[in-house]
């Protein structure tokens, strides 16, 4: 897990750049949300992102695009879009991209 500092107590905040694609992350929403983090680093290496979500729940990221593909893979048939594993899903590049930016 990435350990930043607490925005609120300044204490340590554990998280996971998996929580950015998960409608319950970051505490279902009502904890540090680091979702604009993951989407810059992704931006930065080339991906146009678009993040989403309601007053309710986690914002998540709801569009992951390079060039014309879109990597969040909403046509699968086993994909629950909040829900599932984006390790089970995204490319290996990706993967490692996003562990490199946000080491266990």
């Amino acid at each position: 897990m990435v350990c930043t500092t607490c925005d609120n107590c300044g204490g340590i905040y554990r998280w996971d750049w998996t929580e950015a694609f998960y409608k319950f992350g970051f505490k279902d929403g009502s904890g540090q949300v680091e979702t604009p983090a993951v989407a810059e680093v992704l931006e930065r290496a080339g991906f146009t992102v678009y993040i989403g979500g309601s007053n309710i729940h986690n914002a998540v990221i709801v569009s992951l695009r390079k060039g014309s593909r879109e990597y969040i893979p909403f046509d699968h048939p086993d994909y629950r879009f909040g829900y599932d594993d984006p390790r089970a899903f995204f490319p290996k590049e990706i993967i490692q991209l996003l562990d490199r930016a946000f080491p266990a």
